[in-house]
């Protein structure tokens, strides 16, 4: 099993940006690949991006490609997600999740573990 802790999230005006972390601890995390969810109120969960086990695919959500860049760091046993460009729609509770394989990266229920998440609000 992994246990996953976020971090970095904020208040942050229009255009700003913001770094989340993501810290795991337990089984190998190379072993993971590592996918970043956000969910705004009264919607569903969304993909956002992912990661493969060292890092050498990445994947991202059209609404956030350009802007957004994931990262992974196996010997510290944490995924980043920078967030530049900040529109007041990219407002949600984002979440980092894990699991062995990466088919069908975006799908959040091919997903085995999960953080509590953290909040990215976005003013106007």
């Amino acid at each position: 099993q992994v246990q996953l802790v976020e971090s970095g999230g904020g208040l942050v005006q229009a255009g700003g940006s913001l770094r989340l972390s993501c810290a795991a601890s337990g089984r190998a995390f190379s072993r993971y690949w590592m996918g970043w969810f956000r969910q705004a109120p009264g919607k569903e969960r969304e993909f956002v991006a992912a990661i493969s086990w060292i890092g050498g695919s990445t994947y991202y959500a059209d609404s956030v490609k350009g802007r957004f860049t994931i990262s992974r760091d196996n010997a510290k046993n944490t995924v980043n997600l920078q967030l530049n460009s900040l529109k007041p729609e990219d407002t949600a509770v984002y979440y980092c999740a894990a699991r062995d394989y990466g088919t069908n990266y975006y799908n959040q229920y091919k997903y085995d573990y999960w953080g509590q998440g953290t909040q990215v609000t976005v003013s106007s």
